[in-house]
């Protein structure tokens, strides 16, 4: 055998070992919310060394796609191979359903809490001071203070801020429509900047300095102020919310071409473990543990939280009745450029 022959066997080797182990490389693509990148960075690394550890011969790897959340959801009927979903509401997952049928009609009873490992509502953050002396809903309503947050019609976060001022307010004027519509105009006038999503409201209000509050998910809010300096911001969370879900799906046509189902539905499954959890909490989202919540009561004020659902109907019917073409976030647009 000449020297030649056997470099070039040895070379064959080398290269079917390399495909073998592509071939036993597993990789998902987690499609999320826009503001949840900092969280499942910290989520992503233990999940992939657990699952290593167990699979020796199947490295995995997690990639990550974020931006508003509808938008992710209309990007993966539109083809995106996304093996799950982590969104901020329950809509974009169940559109998934209804027409591309891409996760299965029970999804939301395949993992515990409504498939929603961890929930939160909506804070003001505020400047240092609190200049303008915001502490409720009612205080947005007034000449002097200027808003930032998410457009409602592209983002889940910008969505539960709309329904959570006009859930609280019809809460404390005993359900007065005509005053609720009211307090409404008065709070989109006051807007500044609506944003596409929840990351470029951070940006404008943090970086570019404009808006007097920036309102967003609890969880958004406190990682903004411990991003950006804790002395600079302060967080208000109001005395009546929103319960925000969060839930997640393995999208069950993707993971069944992509071959990443037990990878998939593992990785859902670890966002309830007790290790994950603590991560969560870390990131100031709340979660149905208690105990673990009442080892964080600091970090949690307390807030009458009410659901969408008790509050305005399914969401199917909240969608049409304010975020539809016509509805009434644009009535109330249009009649404030009137």
């Amino acid at each position: 055998m000449t020297k030649r022959t056997m470099k070039n066997i040895v070379g064959g080797i080398a290269l079917s070992l390399s495909l073998a182990g592509a071939a036993n490389a597993t990789e998902l693509l987690n499609s999320s919310y826009d503001v949840a990148r900092e969280l499942f960075v910290a989520l992503n690394a233990p999940f992939e060394k657990q699952w290593d550890a167990s699979h020796p011969d199947d490295k995995l790897t997690i990639k990550m796609s974020h931006a508003g959340s509808s938008k992710q959801a209309l990007a993966i009927l539109q083809g995106l191979r996304a093996d799950v979903v982590t969104y901020n509401q329950v809509t974009d997952v169940q559109v998934l359903h209804d027409k591309g049928n891409l996760v299965a009609a029970d999804w939301q009873s395949r993992l515990p809490n409504n498939s929603s490992p961890f929930y939160s509502t909506m804070a003001f953050l505020v400047r240092k001071g609190n200049p303008k002396q915001i502490h409720d809903w009612a205080d947005l309503s007034r000449d002097n203070v200027k808003l930032i947050f998410p457009n409602p019609k592209t983002s889940g976060n910008g969505r539960y801020t709309w329904l959570a001022a006009w859930g609280a307010t019809s809460k404390s004027n005993g359900g007065d429509e005509a005053k609720t519509r009211a307090f409404m105009a008065k709070f989109l006038k006051n807007v500044e900047v609506f944003d596409t999503g929840g990351r470029g409201a951070t940006t404008t209000f943090a970086e570019r300095g404009l808006g007097d509050v920036l309102i967003s998910f609890e969880s958004e809010v406190n990682n903004i102020r411990n991003q950006y300096g804790k002395d600079d911001y302060e967080v208000v969370v109001p005395k009546t919310d929103i319960l925000a879900e969060f839930p997640v799906a393995w999208v069950d046509k993707n993971v069944e071409h992509n071959n990443t189902g037990d990878a998939a539905k593992a990785y859902l499954n670890y966002l309830y473990t007790p290790q994950a959890q603590q991560i969560i909490t870390d990131f100031y989202y709340r979660v149905n543990n208690p105990e673990l919540m009442n080892a964080h009561k600091d970090r949690f004020p307390q807030t009458q939280l009410f659901r969408v659902e008790d509050q305005f109907g399914n969401w199917e019917n909240v969608m049409k009745t304010h975020f539809a073409s016509g509805g009434e976030l644009d009535q109330l647009l249009s009649a404030g450029r009137g």
